[in-house]
């Protein structure tokens, strides 16, 4: 069994796992606060993994309460390389319909919190290249296996991150239309942001619930509607995971696993002891 563990961030409607073996939940406390949860690691299909409700479980957080750097952070500590992240999305163009998969490539921001996006300040500075926020590779077999589960998916496209807990109003709304962004969330840019800077390949696994607001000739998105289309989505990303999983390459060594290689621009003598303490998990290769 490999050393490197594939991590699971379930959003709204998936809050466990079916078929996981060995399974434990564990608390792990980090320099960043708690996270949504209690993290669960086992071994599915083959592969030991770790997986963490977003929301955490019952749905307890709002978006804008996530601690996304805790959440990242538990995840490296416990040896996380991949993460799949599955999140519930409104769609912003016709030709994506409610239980649609979309594997985004790109982010637009719309949130208000940078400083909740990045492990790094306080004496220790760093910029990661960001210019494609999905790990490709895992992108590309997260394609090949919702292929394989002959889901309807769509390649590529851009996730307006909004900062919520509001739906859109009908104005935002046509105009992230007319901007031509595909789908929106409240989630994944500030794990996406925090991934990266953890060396972890991130990929997003967007599952259409509604078509937000913009589509007049469609009732406005409710949580009634939404919560019936989780419900069959959550099946649909449990069953793509399945098939995904076996895919991973057992040793990590993607672009994205070596992220932070040439992003420090603090010279090593002036890294603040706090910082090397405060990132043990993340700095660790650049220690030696």
């Amino acid at each position: 069994m490999s050393s490197h563990r594939i991590g699971i961030i379930g959003g709204t409607g998936l809050y466990q796992v079916e078929g996981l073996l060995k399974p434990r939940w564990r608390r792990v406390r980090t320099p960043f606060g708690p996270p949504s949860d209690a993290l669960l690691t086992g071994e599915w299909c083959g592969r030991e993994v770790v997986f963490l409700p977003r929301h955490g479980r019952g749905h307890r957080l709002l978006p804008g309460e996530l601690n996304h750097r805790a959440n990242i952070w538990a995840m490296k500590s416990l040896g996380v390389a991949w993460i799949i992240s599955v999140s519930a999305v409104g769609s912003l163009q016709a030709r994506y319909r409610p239980q649609d998969v979309v594997l985004v490539d790109q982010f637009f921001d719309r949130t208000k919190r940078p400083e909740a996006h990045t492990f790094f300040g306080q004496g220790l500075v760093a910029h990661i290249a960001f210019a494609d926020p999905v790990c490709g590779e895992l992108r590309k077999l997260l394609l090949a296996a919702a292929r394989a589960c002959r889901a309807r998916v769509h390649n590529g496209g851009t996730y307006v991150n909004m900062e919520g807990p509001a739906f859109s109003t009908r104005a935002e709304s046509e105009l992230n239309h007319r901007l031509k962004f595909d789908v929106i969330g409240m989630t994944n840019l500030g794990e996406a942001k925090c991934s990266r800077e953890a060396e972890i390949a991130y990929a997003t696994m967007a599952m259409v619930t509604d078509y937000d607001c913009w589509k007049t000739d469609e009732a406005h998105v409710t949580l009634d509607v939404v919560v019936e289309n989780l419900r069959r989505n959550a099946a649909l990303a449990q069953n793509i995971i399945r098939s995904l999983l076996p895919r991973i390459p057992a040793t990590p060594d993607w672009p994205c696993h070596h992220a932070l290689r040439n992003a420090i621009l603090t010279d090593r003598a002036h890294w603040p002891a706090s910082a090397i303490r405060r990132l043990g998990p993340i700095l660790k290769p650049y220690l030696r």
